[in-house]
Order: C-alpha cells, then sequence, then structure tokens
C-alpha cells in the first residue's frame, strides 16, 4: 500500500531487502515476514503468518543476534528518506509518543519500564512518522525509540534530573538525530514537546516547526527585547484577529459533535524568555518566534472552547501564512491514527517473547506493517485503484468478510476502491455521491469493525473444519 506496490519487487524487498543483519537470506526472511504481514495486518504472529514454518523462521529470526531493532529501523529510515526525496513540496515530521504494554510477559518483566500508573510494565514509544505536507500520504517511520521509565529517585535536585540521560523530556530531542538541516522539513509536535530545550534545539535546527504551547510562558511583542514581557496566551488573545474560519466539531470526551463551529485566528512576532528554573539544557538567549492561536468563537453553553495556542519559527504575517501553519499541526493527528493502527489493528502489544533482545525487532517489524493500513486511503486514489483488485494488497479473508456484509455474498474481485468505500461505509459513511470522501476517523471505526468481524469468522471456520 504504498508507491512501491507497482514495481517488480515487493515493498518489503524495497524496505528490508538490504537490510544490514549480516547476512542476505535473514534481510530476504525479514522482507517476506513483513509482506506477509502487509497482507493480514490484524491479528497475532501466528495469524498474521499462517504458515508454521513462516512463523518459527520469524522467530529464528528475532533471535539473531544481528537482527536489531536498530538495524531494522535503519533499513525503513533509508526507505522513507528515498521516499521524501521524491516528494516536490514539504514533508512534515510527526513527533509523538504512545505506550506499549507488556505487563503479562513476566518474563521479560524486570527488563522493561514502568508504564501508566505504575502498575504495569512495558515501553515509552516515541516514533517520527514522515508525511506528505499537501496529501497527507504516509511516507515512512523515519525514527522510533523504545524507552523504559525510570524510578526517579526521591529528592531529586533540579541539576540531578537535567543531568539523568534516561529523563523522557530528552526522547524528543534523541527523535531528531537523524533528521537534516533542511527548511522543507517541518517538525510538528503536541504540547509534550514545548519545553525551553526542545523549542532551543528546533529553532537552531535548519527546519521549520510547529509545536503546542503547553506551558505558561513570558515573551517580549516583537522580536526585540524591548519594553514589558507579557503572558503569551494573553498577549496573542488580545491582539486583532486575521481572519475566521468553520469546521465540524466530532464528538469528543466530554464533548457533543456539532456542524459548522466557527473559530477565530490570530497571530503575533514574539521573543519567547527562558525560564528561570532550567529543567533541561538550554542557554539564556530568548527565541524569536510567531504565535498562532486557533479559538473557538462562541462555544456552547457549558463547555470551554477548544483552542490551540502555536509556537513555530514560520513568519506569520497573514491569514493566509496561518491557515498554512494551522494546516501543518493538523496533520498530527495522522500519528495518533498511526499509535492505534500499531496497537489495535496490528496488535502489536500481543507479541510474545522471553526476552527483549528478541521482542524488539518484533515491535519494529510490526510497527512497519502499521504503516500500510494508512496508506489504504492513498491506494484508493491511485488512478488503477478502480481496476486493481484489493486482494494484492490484503488476505482474500478480509475481502471475503467485506463484501459478504456489503454485498451477501463473497466477491473476491472487489478493486481497491470498492473496498475502501465499503470499509467506509461499515465505519458509518453513507456512500452517497454528494458525500465528501471518508475520512480517517470513519475509516478506523470500519477497520475495527471488520476486525472484530474477521476474528469471529475465522473462529466459526476452525470450529467447521474441526
Amino acid at each position: 500500500m504504498s508507491s512501491q506496490y507497482e514495481t517488480e519487487i515487493s515493498l518489503g524487498q524495497a524496505m528490508f531487502g538490504h537490510a544490514q543483519l549480516g547476512d542476505q537470506r535473514r534481510s530476504n526472511r525479514a522482507a517476506l515476514a513483513f509482506d506477509q504481514g502487509c497482507r493480514h495486518p490484524g491479528g497475532t504472529l501466528p495469524e498474521k503468518l499462517t504458515s508454521p514454518a513462516d512463523l518459527k523462521a520469524l522467530y529464528r529470526l528475532c533471535a539473531c543476534e544481528e537482527v536489531t531493532h536498530a538495524a531494522l529501523l535503519a533499513a525503513m529510515r533509508e526507505h522513507a528518506f528515498k521516499r521524501i526525496a521524491e516528494e516536490e513540496g514539504p514533508v512534515l515530521l510527526l513527533h509523538d509518543a504512545t505506550e506499549l504494554d507488556y505487563t503479562t510477559s513476566a518474563s521479560i518483566r524486570d527488563d522493561l519500564g514502568q508504564i501508566g500508573k505504575g502498575t504495569h510494565h512495558g515501553y515509552i514509544c516515541q516514533n517520527v512518522l514522515a508525511v506528505a505536507a499537501e496529501s497527507g500520504e504516509v511516507l515512512g517511520l523515519v525514527d522510533q525509540i523504545l524507552h523504559c521509565r525510570d524510578k526517579v529517585p526521591d529528592g531529586e535536585t533540579l541539576a540531578q534530573h537535567r543531568a539523568r540521560e534516561t529523563r523522557e523530556s530528552l526522547l524528543w530531542l534523541k527523535g531528531t538525530v537523524h533528521l537534516p538541516a533542511d527548511v522543507q522539513w517541518i517538525d510538528v509536535a503536541d504540547q509534550g514537546a514545548s519545553t525551553f530545550e526542545f523549542l532551543e534545539h528546533e529553532f537552531k535546527s535548519g527546519r521549520r516547526f510547529v509545536i503546542r504551547n503547553g506551558k505558561p510562558r513570558k515573551a517580549y511583542a516583537g522580536h526585540e527585547p524591548i519594553g514589558p514581557t507579557y503572558d503569551i496566551k494573553e498577549h496573542v488573545g488580545r491582539s486583532t484577529e486575521l481572519g475566521r474560519f468553520a469546521m465540524d466539531v466530532q464528538a469528543q470526551r466530554g464533548r457533543k459533535a456539532r456542524k459548522g463551529a466557527e473559530f477565530a485566528v490570530r497571530a503575533i512576532p514574539v521573543l519567547v524568555c527562558p525560564p528561570h528554573a532550567k529543567y533541561g539544557n538550554h542557554g539564556d538567549d530568548p527565541l524569536p518566534l510567531w504565535v498562532v492561536e486557533v479559538i473557538e468563537v462562541n462555544p456552547p453553553s457549558g463547555e470551554k472552547p477548544i483552542e490551540w495556542v502555536l509556537l513555530t519559527n514560520e513568519p506569520v504575517r497573514s491569514f493566509q501564512d496561518a491557515w498554512r501553519v494551522i494546516e501543518w499541526y493538523e496533520r498530527r493527528w495522522i500519528v495518533e491514527e498511526y499509535h492505534k493502527a500499531m496497537k489495535t489493528g496490528c496488535r502489536i502489544e500481543d507479541l510474545q517473547f522471553t526476552a527483549v533482545e528478541r521482542l524488539q525487532p518484533a515491535i519494529a517489524l510490526v510497527s512497519a506493517i502499521a504503516t500500510t493500513l494508512l496508506n489504504l486511503r492513498d491506494a484508493s486514489r491511485r488512478a488503477d485503484a478502480h481496476t486493481r483488485q484489493v486482494t494484492t494488497l490484503l488476505a482474500c479473508e478480509y475481502v471475503e468478510v467485506l463484501s459478504l456484509w456489503r454485498y451477501h455474498k463473497a466477491c473476491l474481485t472487489m478493486t481497491i476502491h470498492d473496498f475502501y468505500m465499503a470499509l467506509a461505509r461499515l465505519g458509518g459513511h453513507q456512500n452517497r455521491k454528494h458525500d465528501h470522501a471518508p475520512g480517517w476517523l470513519v475509516l478506523w471505526r470500519g477497520w475495527t469493525k471488520l476486525q472484530s468481524m474477521l476474528d469471529g469468522y475465522l473462529v466459526a471456520k476452525r470450529r467447521k473444519c474441526g
């Protein structure tokens, strides 16, 4: 499900065929496991690799000393960089973290970190996903860090906190180690990244960035240290509106869905002051940035307005400039959908290994498979989507179950476009001619329902065969 699918070699070979795993046969096996997993991305490893021989070969592969998470990730990064080089426009690097829970794997619990409220064990998984700014197409996983959370010692001083190399705030910086200084590359992150340490790092990186502010900050008005300092949020809220726009708001926890909610846009230049208490390693010089505020106008009674305060080094002097920054930030939700694809779609937390050295390369492989789920929409928009059969991308069971639901008969000749629209219908889209094209949320609802239907279908099939 990528731009590579129409080439003579498989996507697995394109991604892992040249992986440095100590033996070409291992690289070929990694490529084969990836291709097989892409055709059946849901379920556990035995369900992804239905052949016992293929499953045993993957377990042997992960047991090899040279087959590491870092080695597989390097091959994934190289493939992503090649795809980025093909892009004519800017590319967004979406940074975000999720927790991977392996509490039930008792044999490796001591080698994992605490997650959740401290009662579960697993990894903080920091991902950097490359996405085309214009189309939203996922270009690949550029980085992934598997972090074990430390038990912070009681009474840790501020100096000790800064010096601790395992503090989680450093994950944002570590995720940029392999990124070039190129203004066509734009780092996008949510509030967790809005430390002054990371802002300063990004300002010096040679890339552009958009980071949602999550902390009270003082700044000078304009890019010169003249006059008093102001709270950024309050100061931008008093500035002149650049314009307004309307959009539909999806139902969220504590909020009702509503159509045509109105939002005001403001933007100002600021000189962001460093904090008095240094929680990270950074200098004392203020940063000349721009603030873009998006705030809901006249929210429903009793509800707080939806609001974003974005920090960027992209000059914003007009509504069009601000809108460009807002669109970049809106793409950030794709990485959240990616985490759903990893955990719900590909069941990455169901991996069962007795050593973390074997678990970690399997995480890398399944993480690569998860990107293909996000590219189903892109495959449906290609010129051959109305003629190319979806069985070239997914296992027949997915097509059989969905076609039985949609058409009341098995239709293995479904095209990519037909499958895409049926999946959207399963997710609640009406498929009417005047409707907008299905979005990610609808497709994800459909995929989640389809996976549950498939699980039941396979259970019934096994019982019948037995």
